[in-house]
């Protein structure tokens, strides 16, 4: 954890279910190269697809108290799942913290598309969430484009165990992406900040099948820059190494740190420090006995 005694000089929390949000972490180090960053893997809740809406956001709330009990000035919700469900609940728990969830990706989709198809590729909760209709709708409702949903159960399971380009992978994306380009999508949204870890499998099983000109949206940069215009409205941005003191980025997990460590180096060649913690959801008080 770093030490703080200036809000600029405080740390960013940006979490994920797993390691999909390293890709999103990877733009913010990019963009943002001198803030101190802290970084949570839920990976003993993993993966938040399949979970019912009201632990997702039990597990929101309780990863949010977490980072700013360690002195988060600003919150990434690197997690579409978790954005979908939960991220109006966390802003209105924290209405003077600076929050960026993860937005799909349809609008820069819907610019790129050459002939109005676009794939979206995300978990079931994410695509079956209003806030993600209602946009899908009236992006439709303005440009016409046709947005082809397909749920991708079991990817994200597939991506947190690292194997990244084996032939299971394959097989999965093939699954998942041959439906898309049958009805002649010729776009596909990354709709889950894991995706983006395995764009090179997609782009080799798109040049297999002769469609290298499919193009794919990652909205991680989209993330990074909010995250700085939030920064720097707020007074918060630390825009440079403050007494000499470098950024720093600590990872935390609440499965194991030898495998979040391992994901660091793997991922984004980076080997920061690592810890195991128990992030629990704050229960509820009891109720007070009748007189």
């Amino acid at each position: 954890m770093v030490s703080a005694t200036l809000p600029h000089d405080a740390p960013v929390g940006i979490f994920d279910s797993g390691v999909g949000g390293l890709s999103v972490l990877r733009h913010i180090q990019a963009q943002l190269p001198h803030e101190h960053l802290l970084y949570v893997a839920d990976t003993g809740y993993a993966p938040y697809g399949d979970k019912p809406e009201a632990l997702v956001i039990a597990r929101v709330l309780a990863i949010a108290d977490f980072l700013i009990a360690q002195g988060a000035k600003a919150i990434v919700v690197a997690c579409n799942t978790a954005t979908v469900a939960a991220v109006r609940v966390l802003r209105e728990t924290h209405p003077g913290m600076p929050v960026v969830g993860v937005e799909p990706g349809l609008k820069p989709a819907a610019a790129l598309t050459r002939n109005g198809k676009v794939g979206v590729l995300a978990t079931a909760r994410t695509l079956q969430g209003a806030k993600f209709l209602l946009l899908r709708d009236q992006i439709h409702r303005e440009t016409g484009v046709d947005f082809l949903l397909q749920p991708c159960v079991g990817l994200v399971d597939q991506i947190e165990l690292g194997e990244l380009d084996s032939d299971a992978m394959m097989a999965l994306l093939d699954h998942f992406i041959a439906p898309l380009l049958a009805q002649e999508a010729d776009t596909l949204v990354l709709g889950c900040t894991h995706y983006p870890l395995v764009r090179a499998a997609i782009k080799l099983l798109l040049a297999g099948v002769g469609r290298s000109d499919v193009v794919l949206v990652d909205t991680g940069d989209a993330v990074a820059r909010q995250l700085a215009r939030l920064l720097l409205a707020g007074g918060l941005a630390r825009l440079a190494s403050t007494e000499g003191v470098p950024a720093g980025l600590t990872g935390y997990t609440t499965a194991s740190a030898a495998a979040l460590t391992a994901a660091f180096r793997s991922l984004l060649r980076i080997d920061p420090q690592v810890y195991a913690v128990d992030i629990a959801e704050p229960q509820p008080a009891p109720a007070s006995p009748c007189n």
